[in-house]
């Protein structure tokens, strides 16, 4: 038999025998998938030629079989895998694969392997029909699997107009991939078809970018694409495709606009060009776009400019006329360049017309240039509307009407003020402003008289009553409560007017209720200074009928001083009259002053008792922290009037009253005083009483000073209460410091030990900081500092951290102990009873402390000098005798 592509056989053929067994089994089954390919197994090393032959054979005993068919065109592709294209085998391949398409025409798989192989061949116009064929064999749910092999190949080979045919077939089944279509238009540079379909897409609102583009991004494409080729897309109409991104893209207008621009650059259409910067900036509203904008119309300029004078340098023929050219290039620069700032004004002029700051800067930038400024002004104050205007309106008015002040025309400006003062501003205030700038205008031109006129109409009573604060009602007719009005009617009316007219405008400006305090005062200066003082006072006394505390504090400031410099005390009961009603209810962040003023009336013109009863009170009625100055002023004072022992009462009372802070003070003070008087035992009883709030780890000072105190005027006695006191009081603030650590501790779990821990070094250290002061103030002479006992030394303790039994490391140390004398004699007999396991450890430390007290008071003992035998008489014996007994 012949097969294509394999020699022709017999049909008696001689087998190896290794192949025998395989062939038993095909005779025996010829139709049976598993033997044959069993058999092609067996034959996979042998030469291509016995391979095929068996495919060959099985394939015409089973000629529907896929596996077969699948691996027999595998088999042959490998084996001509690596030859040159051109070489005949690949023919053969060729037939093969046409042989099996007969019979497997809806495997997708065996179009799929045959495409990508006439792929590699490069046969084009066959690989072409492949495809096309398989497309129409297979049903439209597989051609997915076809179609990317189909669009591979088109982008391979160049050939534009294949592939456009196909992509076109292509995108009716993936519309979707309309991005992949612009792609290979833009590759094989058919710009005008790809700007025809990025349009379709864009203008297409349902359609999904693959790549995740929005449709801001496919207008910016389109807008590049068209922009930068005019010569190649003519498809569509550049002008009235970016206007409309224009409109729907308000974000990005200065890119748009530069687009734009650059089309027609890049069509050598310039003029046209240029108008379209012209445009934008005229436009655009954003400080943003007009940046990117005007940058790139400078550039535009600059490289036109440059490109102009190169050819005429190079040009020998060059005219006048081309000179003339470039000077024109060179002004159209200039002139836009000099605008920019203005262009850049009417940009945020555009965002907001109503910005009045805006509009003043504009008129700057006109300077020297009268009818544009004038023209500014008046665009200015048509465009604002004083309801959404942002910053004060009035002040275009005053400098519209003061520009043409500064230029001469009065009567222009006058004009100007009549028209700002019938506007119908947001606050009246605004109003008042150009009322006042108005008068101050015909001030300067020495109008005085019409400057009053101005004022009086400006304060007219409306035909119908109207609360200022009424929004519903028109500044003009709120206007007559304007205090800003009135302030400067009464200036004017002071400076130019007569007494009376004066006076009646402040009179007026009170019934009206809108004055301040300092209205009321600059009235009673008024007043003054004409010599009408009760007149003034009655206008300092409506004012304080006006106002309330703290507001009226100025004005009783002011009418208290001028009336005690008027009459001193020869009108003293109206003195202390207008006094009491000031204190009455005067709050304490003021009365100190008032009270000082008061007292200083009574010491000067009243009694002493009196002002000894204005002091005491003060002290009760001034703020907390001012008191211990008070306190202070009224004993100095009490001292001065009545001596030193009327202000005992006055300390009693201060030492009440006062916190601990400033009471130690006063303690201190009150002890020094009754020791200068020689009332020691009075200073003692003093310090005692003020030792009971004084700790001596914080209060070191306080201490000292009793001690000194103790040394100069006590004797051993004195000594011994003081440090029995000190001791008393030590162990009372550690016990409180002892328990509330003992409560924190049981309130606390095991977790907030190391609080705890933190809590007793914080007492060493402030131990530690309270010894080394007392050694740093220990006169020189006095008692040393008993060093810390060892562990064992004694269980009795005047100053105990924790419970009994604790160890020497729990022992708080009392920094102010003092060393009495004979504390060795005290750890030798503290060690004799530890070694001696004494029960009678308390009766022996009392002794102790007996015997130490005896040894101090003997320390400090002061030195007598030896009195006469005579002095004595009989009573000599019987001394020596007492001295004996207590030496024993």
């Amino acid at each position: 038999m012949t097969i294509t592509g394999v020699p022709a056989l017999s049909m008696e053929i001689d087998f190896p025998d290794e192949d025998v067994p395989y062939e038993e089994e095909i005779l025996r089954n010829a139709y049976s998938v598993k033997h044959w390919l069993r058999y092609i197994d067996h034959k996979a090393r042998a030469p291509n030629n016995a391979v095929n032959i068996v495919y060959e054979r099985a394939l015409k005993e089973l000629p529907g079989s896929y596996k077969i068919w699948y691996n027999y065109l595998r088999t042959r592709r490998k084996q001509v895998r690596g030859k040159c294209i051109t070489d005949p085998m690949y023919e053969e391949v060729n037939n093969t694969f046409e042989r099996a398409l007969v019979f497997m025409h809806k495997m997708p798989r065996i179009w799929m392997d045959y495409g990508t192989f006439m792929t590699l061949q490069c046969k084009i116009t066959r690989t072409r029909h492949v495809f096309d064929r398989a497309l129409r064999a297979l049903p439209v749910t597989q051609h997915h699997r076809i179609w990317p092999l189909y669009l591979k190949f088109v982008k391979k080979f160049d050939i534009p107009e294949t592939g456009v045919r196909v992509f076109r077939r292509y995108l009716k089944l993936a519309p979707d991939d309309a991005e992949e279509y612009i792609e290979y238009l833009l590759s094989v540079n058919r710009l005008d078809d790809a700007a025809q379909q990025l349009a379709s897409i864009v203008d297409n609102e349902h359609f999904a970018s693959k790549h995740g583009k929005s449709s801001h991004q496919l207008w910016t494409e389109l807008c590049e694409l068209i922009s930068k080729n005019p010569d190649k897309v003519h498809s569509l109409n550049v002008d009235a495709i970016i206007r409309g991104g224009l409109r729907r893209y308000t974000d990005q207008l200065g890119h748009l606009w530069n687009c734009l621009a650059d089309y027609y650059v890049r069509s050598g259409l310039f003029d046209r060009a240029r108008d379209i910067y012209e445009e934008a900036i005229q436009t655009v509203r954003t400080v943003r776009d007009f940046t990117q904008v005007f940058d790139e119309y400078a550039q535009f300029e600059e490289l036109s400019l440059n490109k102009r004078m190169e050819m005429v340098a190079n040009d020998p023929d060059a005219t006048e006329e081309d000179d003339i050219d470039v000077e024109l290039r060179l002004a159209r620069f200039e002139h836009l360049m000099d605008r920019r700032l203005l262009l850049l004004n009417s940009v945020l002029l555009r965002q907001n017309p109503h910005n009045v700051h805006e509009w003043h800067k504009r008129v700057k930038l006109y300077e020297d240039k009268p009818h544009e400024i004038i023209n500014t002004y008046t665009e200015a104050v048509q465009t604002v509307q004083p309801k959404l205007a942002v910053g004060k309106l009035h002040t275009l008015w005053v400098e519209f009407a003061k520009f043409y002040e500064s230029n001469g025309q009065v009567d222009d400006a006058r004009v100007v003020f009549e028209r700002a003062t019938e506007v119908e501003y947001v606050k009246v205030d605004d109003l008042a402003s150009v009322w006042c700038e108005w008068a101050e205008m015909e001030i300067r031109q020495e109008n005085f008289e019409e400057a009053l006129k101005l004022m009086q109409r400006a304060t007219v009573m409306p035909k119908r009553k109207v609360a200022y604060h009424d929004d519903t009602e028109t500044v003009q007719m709120r206007l007559y409560k304007s205090l800003k009005v009135w302030s400067m009617y009464a200036d004017l009316e002071e400076s130019f007017g007569t007494f009376k007219t004066c006076k009646a405008v402040y009179d007026r400006i009170i019934d009206l209720k809108i004055c301040t305090p300092q209205i009321i005062i600059n009235y009673g200066l008024f007043l003054e200074e004409h010599n009408y003082f009760e007149e003034a006072f009655r206008a300092y006394e409506k004012g304080i009928a006006l106002f309330k505390w703290p507001n009226v504090y100025d004005i009783w400031n002011a009418y208290l001083t001028k009336f005690l410099k008027r009459y001193g005390g020869s009108k003293l009961e109206r003195a202390r009259d207008l006094f009491e009603q000031c204190l009455e209810n005067c709050p304490p962040e003021h009365a100190k002053y008032f009270y000082l003023l008061y007292a200083k009336l009574e010491e000067d013109h009243g009694l002493a008792r009196h002002a000894m009863a204005v002091y005491d009170r003060a002290t009760s009625a001034v703020k907390p922290e001012e008191m211990y100055d008070m306190y202070n002023i009224f004993v100095k004072k009490a001292a001065e009037i009545y001596g030193l022992p009327r202000t005992r009462e006055i300390y009693e009372k201060a030492i009440e009253t006062l916190p601990e802070e400033n009471m130690r003070q006063m303690c201190v003070r009150f002890a020094e005083m009754e020791t200068k008087l020689g009332e020691i035992d009075r200073a003692r009883a003093i310090y005692a009483h003020c030792s009971q709030v004084c700790d001596p780890r914080i209060t070191a000072e306080f201490w000292q000073t009793w001690k000194e105190f103790e040394v100069r005027h006590g004797n051993e006695d004195t000594m011994r209460e003081m440090l029995r006191i000190k001791r008393s009081v030590q162990a009372t603030y550690n016990t409180q410091v002892n328990m509330m650590a003992a409560q924190f501790m049981t309130n606390n779990t095991p977790a907030d030990a190391a609080g705890t821990d933190a809590m007793r070094q914080l007492e060493v250290k402030a131990t530690e900081a309270a010894a080394n002061q007392q050694q740093h103030n220990k006169p020189t002479g006095a008692a040393t500092m008993q060093p810390p006992k060892p562990p064992g030394a004694s269980n009795i303790m005047f100053v105990r951290g924790e419970t009994q039994g604790g160890t020497a490391r729990d022992k708080v140390i009392n920094p102010d102990e003092i060393d009495i004398g004979d504390s060795e004699d005290e750890d030798e007999d503290d060690e004799e009873e530890d070694a001696g396991g004494d029960t009678n450890g308390d009766d022996n430390s009392k002794a102790t402390r007996k015997d130490d007290n005896d040894n101090v008071m003997k320390k400090l003992r002061i030195e007598q000098k030896s009195i006469p035998a005579k002095v004595f008489g009989g009573l000599k014996t019987k001394a020596n005798n007492d001295d004996e007994e207590d030496e024993d």
